[in-house]
């Protein structure tokens, strides 16, 4: 029996289930270069921050950062003159303590954060809360440094300054928000990459399923 010979309505039967399959192939294509587009957002915005009203408290804290750096540190050395190592900051007889919180202060609680909250790149706010950290333990040393006898029990000229305790107030909460932020973002990553195990087993569900309907068909 020829195909001519065939029933009207088997004939149309297997029109319609050769059609059905195009549609199929034609939909996982479909799905796949959506699937590809999706992807990129998504690693696109898993790479970013939304601080929301931390940004506002972040914001702050930096300006009391830059703030602190033009304040005493300790006598009459600001911050700026403890970079520099003025004449100031020799007489103060600065520590190393107190360069290393000024530079770190300088360096992640105001560069790496303001860098953040302008690009909102996960990355950078990690940085920032890395830094920001280590700059709290480098500020409480340089606190401990100006009231600590040296050796030979020389007294320290002079002790904590404005600048210094505004600094490292500046460098807490920076490292606290900073942390928030960053565990946020954390918590999100994992909720993303569960979802995708989700459709990764939804799209071989569907693959197995296109794969059933021919041999279906066949038999």
């Amino acid at each position: 029996m020829t195909d001519d010979d065939r029933p009207a309505d088997s004939r149309d039967d297997e029109l319609a289930q050769a059609a059905q399959r195009a549609r199929d192939r034609v939909s996982a294509g479909r799905l796949a270069e959506y699937e590809s587009d999706l992807r990129k957002a998504e690693r696109k915005v898993a790479g970013e921050i939304d601080p929301g009203m931390r940004a506002l408290v972040v914001a702050g804290a930096v300006l009391l950062a830059m703030l602190s750096l033009v304040l005493p540190h300790t006598g009459a050395a600001s911050g700026i003159e403890v970079l520099t190592s003025a004449p100031d900051a020799d007489a103060a007889r600065i520590t190393i303590t107190s360069k290393v919180f000024v530079y770190l202060l300088l360096i992640f609680d105001i560069g790496f954060s303001v860098l953040a909250l302008l690009t909102r790149r996960w990355t950078i706010a990690w940085i920032a809360l890395c830094g920001s950290a280590v700059s709290v333990v480098a500020g409480v040393l340089a606190w401990w440094s100006r009231n600590t006898p040296g050796v030979g029990g020389v007294e320290p000229p002079s002790g904590v300054g404005i600048g210094l305790i505004l600094g490292l107030v500046a460098a807490v909460v920076l490292t606290f928000h900073w942390a928030r932020v960053v565990w946020a973002r954390s918590t999100y990553h994992l909720a993303l990459e569960e979802e995708r195990r989700k459709e990764a087993a939804a799209r071989e569900e569907l693959a197995r399923s296109l794969q059933r309907k021919p041999d279906s068909n066949n038999t």
